[in-house]
Formats: C-alpha cells, sequence, structure tokens
C-alpha cells in the first residue's frame, strides 16, 4: 500500500513537474497599417511550425519553458523576426507590413490606388520618354479634357474642362507649386523627366490639393525605388527641327538594401526662332536647364527625405506681338505676314522672359499601430520672374517686369486605414512674400504683398463591399493679403475711396498710397461613390461643393503684362467665387476582338461669382499698343464630356481615341465664356512588336474644330487711310477655323542599353492657327517638327 501510494507521488509530481515546464502559445496575425487577418502565414517558434488560418489566428498547443526565435512569413510582406521567452502561457499579436511591396515598386501609377470616386487620368513613363523635349502643358493635351492655354508655343498652361491658372493645382512631388501663377503666360516650372509618371485630377473633389483646385490638379510624381544595391541610370540626346534645337537629359540613381536611395536629374534644351510653313517667327527662342537632386531612406514604416530641384527660363516672346501704334497693330490682324521678320538667329531678344524657379523641400513619415501614418512636409519655394518690354537706351537691359517671390508651406497628415475605412486629416500653413522692385522704372503689375493661409481638411472613406465604396470630404481654409499699392488719384477716387476708405495711407502728386488687407473665408466638401459590380464595369460620381478666393492678380493688376503682350486691371472688391460641381465617369470593359475599353465622363459646374477676364478696349501707350483685358465678376455655368476609347485588335495592332466638347456660358450677360476649349477629337492606331526590339510605330490624327460660341468684344479704333482718319474695328474674338493634324511616332531598342525614337509633328506642314493661343492675332502656328533622340540607359 505504501509502495503504491509512494508510485502515485512520483507520478503525480513528475505530472506536476512537467505541467510547469509546458506552456500554450496562440496568437493572431494582422496587417500592420488596416488590421486585416492574414491567412496562410507561417508562425515559426524554434523548430516548431504553424499556419495561420482564415482569420489569422494559430496555436502552439505545447511549447517547453525556454527561450526561442519566432519567425512570421507571408507573401508580400516583409518577414518578422523577435526573441520569445516563454515562461507561461501567452497570447500575442503579430503585426506584418503586408503592403511592403507599395515601397518598392519601380513603378506606380495613380490608377493602382485609384479605389475612390476621384476621376484620375494617368500619363506614365513610356509617354513621357517619347516626348521628353516637350514642356508639361503640351504633354498632358493627350489626356481627354485637358487643352493648353498658350503664349507661343514655349509658354503653355493646362486646361482642365475650361479651367485654368490657379483654378488648377499644379502638385510637384507633393508640393504645391508657387511661381505667380495666376499669369495666362506663366507656364509651370518644371523638367517632366524628373518624374516617373503624371496623374491628372478632374474636377473639385481632390480637396487635399487646397479648395482653389475647382479644375482639378496635376500630380507629378516621382520614381519610387527598389530596395537594392545598384546603380543605374540613363542619358537621353534630341535633335528638334523646328528652332534648330537639341535636348538632353540624364538622371542618376544610387540604391541600397538599407533603404537608401539618392537620385540626380539635369536637363538641358536650346531653341532658335522657330517656322511656321511660310515664315520665321522672330525671337521664339529657349534656353532651359533643370537640376534635381533627392536623397531619402524610406520603409513601409518610416521614412525621412529631402529634395531639391531648380529650373532656369529664357524664353523669347515673338517680337511681332509688340506693335508700335494702332495703324500697325490694325494690319497686324489682318495680315498672314508678320511686321518684324529676320533670319534665323539663337539670339534672344526683348521681348522675352526670364524666370528661374527654387523648390527645397524636407520630409519624414511614421507608421503607428493605432493612430496610423503621420506625415510631415515642409518645403521652401523662390521664383524670380523678370519680363524685358522693347524699350530704348539704358531701360533696354533693365526688366520691364521684376517679381521675387517667396514660398513657405507646411502639411501635417494622418492617414488612419482600417479593413473597411480609411480616414484622412490634414492640415495646411503657407506664408508668401511678394516683392516687384521698383527699379524697373515701370508701373508695378501686381504689388508688393504678404499673403498668410491656412487650411484644415478630412476626407472618409468606407466600403460597403468590394463592389461598392463612398467618400466623404471637408475643408476649411482662410486666406489674408497684405498689400501695399499705389494707384492713379482718379481711378482711387473712382474705383475704390468710398468702399475701401480704410486703407488709404496718404497722396504723393496724382498717386494714392494704400495698405490693403483684405480676409477670404472658404468652406467646401464633396461627396462620392464607386461601384463596381464586375470587372468590365465601373462607376463614379461625385460632388463637390467649392469655393476659391479671388488671387493677387485678380485684386489687384494694374498694368502692362509685357509677355502677354496685354494691359491687365485687376478689382479689389472681387467676392469669392462659389460652385457647384458634378462629375460622373463611367468605365467599361468589352469583349470585342482582344478587348475594347471605354470611359465616358459628363460634368456640370454651376458657379456664382466666376471671375473672368475679358478684352474691354485697345490702349495706345508709350511702349505701344496693347489689348485691355479686366477681371469682371458674373455667374456661370459648365458643361461638357469626355469620351476616351482604347481597341486591342490583336497582339501588335491598338486603337486609341478620344474626344472633348466643354459648354461654357456667362448666365450674367447671356453669352458664351471666353477661351473655352473648342470640340476635339484625336484617334490613333499603333502597331508595336516585341520581338522586334520592341519596335513601335503609331500615326494619330489630331483634329481641333472650329468654336462657334464666344463672346464679341471688338473695339472700334480710328486709323488713318490715305490721310484720313476713319473708323475700323478691331476683330479680337472670332476664332479661327478647324483645323486637323497628323503626327507619327516610332523607335525601337538596338539593345537592352540603347534605343531610338523619331516624332513627327504636324507631319504635312498646314498653316493654321489655335483659339488658346494668345499669338493668334499675330502669327500661325508653328509648322513641322522632326525630333529624334538616342537613350542609353544602364
Amino acid at each position: 500500500m505504501k509502495f503504491t501510494f509512494n508510485i502515485m507521488l512520483i507520478f503525480f509530481g513528475l505530472t506536476f513537474f512537467s505541467a510547469q515546464n509546458t506552456f500554450k502559445v496562440q496568437g493572431k496575425i494582422i496587417d500592420f497599417h488596416d488590421k486585416v487577418p492574414l491567412e496562410k502565414a507561417t508562425i515559426k517558434i524554434g523548430n516548431f511550425t504553424q499556419t495561420s488560418d482564415s482569420s489569422g489566428n494559430f496555436t502552439f498547443p505545447s511549447l517547453q519553458k525556454g527561450t526561442y526565435t519566432l519567425t512570421a512569413i507571408h507573401p508580400d510582406c516583409a518577414s518578422f523576426t523577435e526573441q520569445l521567452t516563454i515562461n507561461k502561457n501567452l497570447e500575442i499579436t503579430l503585426n506584418l507590413e503586408h503592403h511592403v511591396k507599395d515601397i518598392e515598386t519601380v513603378l506606380i501609377h495613380g490608377t493602382h490606388k485609384n479605389k475612390n470616386s476621384l476621376i484620375i487620368k494617368t500619363l506614365d513613363k513610356k509617354e513621357l520618354e517619347r516626348n521628353s523635349t516637350e514642356n508639361l502643358g503640351n504633354i498632358l493635351t493627350s489626356i481627354s479634357g485637358v487643352g493648353a492655354l498658350k503664349t507661343g508655343n514655349n509658354i503653355t498652361k493646362p486646361i482642365i474642362h475650361g479651367l485654368y491658372g490657379s483654378r488648377v493645382a499644379m502638385i510637384n512631388n507633393g508640393v504645391k507649386m508657387a511661381e505667380q501663377e495666376w499669369g495666362v503666360e506663366n507656364a509651370p516650372n518644371v523638367d517632366v523627366n524628373q518624374f516617373e509618371h503624371l496623374d491628372v485630377i478632374k474636377g473639385a473633389s481632390a480637396l487635399k490639393y487646397g479648395s482653389d483646385a475647382i479644375g482639378g490638379a496635376v500630380l507629378m510624381i516621382p520614381e519610387t525605388f527598389k530596395k537594392a544595391d545598384t546603380l543605374r541610370g540613363s542619358a537621353n540626346f534630341s535633335g528638334i527641327s523646328n528652332g534648330k534645337g537639341v535636348g538632353f537629359d540624364l538622371n542618376l540613381v544610387k540604391t541600397w538594401k538599407n533603404n537608401w536611395a539618392v537620385k540626380t536629374t539635369g536637363s538641358f534644351k536650346k531653341l532658335g526662332d522657330l517656322n511656321t510653313p511660310d515664315y520665321l517667327l522672330m525671337n521664339t527662342g529657349l534656353n532651359f536647364n533643370a537640376f534635381g537632386l533627392s536623397v531619402q531612406n524610406n520603409s513601409f514604416l518610416q521614412g525621412i527625405s529631402f529634395d531639391y530641384s531648380v529650373t532656369n527660363q529664357e524664353i523669347g516672346i515673338f517680337r511681332g506681338s509688340h506693335i508700335g501704334n494702332l495703324d500697325d497693330f490694325y494690319t497686324v490682324l489682318n495680315s498672314d505676314v508678320p511686321i518684324y521678320q529676320r533670319d534665323f538667329s539663337y539670339s534672344i531678344d526683348n521681348p522675352k522672359q526670364d524666370i528661374q524657379h527654387h523648390l527645397a523641400k524636407i520630409s519624414a513619415y511614421k507608421r503607428f499601430g493605432n493612430f496610423g501614418k503621420i506625415s510631415v512636409d515642409y518645403s521652401l519655394q523662390y521664383n524670380h520672374r523678370r519680363e524685358f518690354d522693347v524699350r530704348r537706351g539704358e531701360l533696354y537691359t533693365i526688366p520691364s517686369l521684376d517679381l521675387e517671390l517667396i514660398t513657405n508651406q507646411l502639411n501635417i497628415n494622418n492617414l488612419i486605414e482600417r479593413a473597411n475605412w480609411n480616414w484622412e486629416t490634414g492640415i495646411d500653413l503657407s506664408y508668401q512674400n511678394n516683392y516687384s522692385t521698383p527699379e524697373t522704372q515701370a508701373r508695378r503689375l501686381v504689388p508688393n504683398y504678404n499673403k498668410y493661409s491656412g487650411g484644415m481638411y478630412s476626407i472618409f472613406k468606407y466600403n460597403f463591399s468590394p463592389k461598392f465604396n463612398v467618400e466623404a470630404g471637408l475643408r476649411y481654409d482662410l486666406t489674408q493679403y497684405k498689400v501695399k499699392k499705389w494707384y492713379d488719384e482718379s481711378d482711387w477716387n473712382n474705383l475704390y475711396a468710398t468702399d475701401f476708405s480704410q486703407f488709404y495711407v496718404k497722396t504723393d502728386g496724382n498717386r494714392v498710397f494704400t495698405e490693403p488687407v483684405l480676409n477670404f473665408e472658404n468652406l467646401s466638401f464633396n461627396a462620392g461613390i464607386q461601384w463596381v459590380p464586375s470587372e468590365q464595369f465601373n462607376l463614379k460620381l461625385n460632388y463637390a461643393k467649392v469655393g476659391r478666393s479671388p488671387n493677387i492678380a485678380e485684386l489687384f493688376a494694374d498694368g502692362l503684362h509685357h509677355s502677354a503682350s496685354v494691359l491687365e486691371l485687376g478689382n479689389m472688391g472681387l467676392k469669392n467665387e462659389d460652385g457647384n460641381q458634378f462629375n460622373l465617369n463611367i468605365d467599361s470593359k468589352l469583349n470585342v476582338l482582344d478587348g475594347l475599353q471605354i470611359s465616358v465622363n459628363p460634368y456640370l459646374f454651376l458657379t456664382k461669382n466666376f471671375i473672368n477676364q475679358i478684352p474691354t478696349g485697345v490702349q495706345n501707350t508709350i511702349r505701344g499698343v496693347f489689348p485691355v483685358w479686366t477681371y469682371v465678376q458674373i455667374d456661370a455655368q459648365m458643361y461638357g464630356i469626355d469620351v476616351d476609347a482604347k481597341l486591342a485588335i490583336n497582339k501588335n495592332f491598338t486603337y486609341s481615341g478620344r474626344f472633348s466638347y466643354v459648354n461654357g456660358q456667362d448666365t450674367t450677360n447671356d453669352e458664351p465664356l471666353i477661351l473655352m476649349l473648342p470640340p476635339n477629337f484625336a484617334n490613333s492606331l499603333e502597331f508595336s512588336k516585341s520581338g522586334w526590339k520592341n519596335f513601335y510605330f503609331k500615326v494619330e490624327n489630331q483634329t481641333v474644330l472650329h468654336q462657334t460660341r464666344f463672346p464679341i468684344f471688338n473695339p472700334t479704333i480710328q486709323i488713318y487711310e490715305n490721310g484720313v482718319e476713319v473708323d475700323k474695328t478691331l476683330d479680337l474674338s472670332t476664332p479661327p477655323p478647324t483645323y486637323s493634324l497628323w503626327n507619327l511616332q516610332t523607335g525601337f531598342d538596338f539593345d537592352k542599353h540603347f534605343s531610338v525614337g523619331l516624332n513627327m509633328i504636324n507631319v504635312f506642314n498646314k498653316n493654321y492657327k489655335d483659339y488658346l493661343n494668345r499669338m493668334r492675332y499675330f502669327s500661325y502656328e508653328m509648322g513641322r517638327n522632326i525630333i529624334f533622340n538616342v537613350k542609353y540607359k544602364f
């Protein structure tokens, strides 16, 4: 009995001892940022292995006491390793960076991230490389609904659904460009060769980029680097026939496995006088150079980066646009030949622009398990714009317009992502100082000012199912201008003395000095849905209530804008624009041949207090004769439609087509809006074969129809004919006729390092004028242009 009892004590003692040295470990493995369970993850503790179930759960039922190496592995995730001490039953949660591939993807298109109601169109790296010598405005016209407002061919501004200038936000690597963008001839100061792709957001729903971006936003996205020890780069040389120019761009990238990366880029472009099919365009050359540097250490969890870029441009303004008297002005408008001509030259004389733009940015972000991703971006921009007029004597070398603009921007953003929803909030702060030097000895077009602005936004998105999601956003902006402005005494007394007497400081002769302080507030919001019932159908609908504050030129412009060849007059009494915008986009895929994709985007914009710039006369000044353009405020409506089609005929042939129509109406005066993009369409057919060294050949036809809807602003002037003064009407309103252009593109790879390409624009050397080119009064558009490029990659 005693023996049996001792055996039992030994048995239970061993059992108790064993129970104290064996423990249970169970847990759950989830996505770090949105907390979604990860199925089929492999979890190893020492030599023991388990696999997570559909709920992310795993269990190790019996592990002995001790210290082990725990490893968790899942496809597309960074592996997780940690030392684990087991001395009791444990319940653990493992967070894996499930989206680590996003940070390593070489090419991330906007469409890859377009799971929302925003309407986004993308130009990828292939398109940018094929058009590397073009400026940003011209490249973007290959997107339906996007046009270009031009001052000659070297100065272009994007137009989205009939809106341009400060109504279209230019976002350079996350930084909103500040570069006197109010001017129609102030083109974006960027080098397209620094970017991996371009995204165009149509409409006002991208509240993150500011309430003034009611037309949309252009996102210039740089390359995202792989985690690898490598050095690579490319060099591209181009020859340009029209203007007898050359272009060169170079980029070098060094990356390391520890997430460090350095990239540097440089570009150079030189053009002489451009030519139409019949004559040279005097003084239309271009000198352009740019440099960019990026240093970064980015992982999924955290990152820091420094970016710097600078562009320098010297742009000749067509000499024939600066006319000395009314008689010559009337003659030029009714002649097919410019009044000033010369032999071809690379010389850039007055009138011209000289612009330098610097952008420096430092960014940092960190992901927190419960608080999401917090990002902080600070940027500093310096823009120095000088415009030279045709002046005599020592004034010839002194700019008529000399503006220095310094802009500081700070953005703090928080993004929380979960399985079915995400919530983004942010704060924007900006301080801007503009200095217009009196050394020009000319009236300042825009005054000296300080601009203070701040904004807060919040955007919430919810996925009811994989097929249906909704989003809503809210933004509040506050803007203050502190201005120092001189007025002619007569203008002050007639226009502002009664309503703005508090801004009066002093009178000096026939000039009045004022210090206006203007405050503007805007509350904007948007709501949208996306419905994807199948892979063949995608519907997006969004609504935006928008408000935009007047920019500095709309409020205070007062004088000759030399490079635009117009006199501009602002109005300090302008109010906020207030609008309602609707955008619908339907994408469908049809089983036709090897696949047909169709996209249809109708839209409607109703706005009160729309700020419109219209020609109101012609003024004869000591510097010549110029049209007078005045900012006025009206109620307006715009509606239109963009259509895109892409058909894969077979594995080698692809058809692409696009069509755009916009209708703008001034409902206050019951007349069409000025400078609306004419109806236009384009069709192309491309043959490509990878087995022929990636050979491609593309033929495209672009047709711009006559704009039949336009307001009539035709002033009457007095000129002399045969010694007798007569009245003449200047037709500043009638748009030019329909035109159609043919373009060709072809190229192939010599080997894995060398490739060549050839572009031919306006193949048949057609004479035409563009309604949206302010130089159309004085000349035809440039003729045939052949561009040959050789690229070396290593």
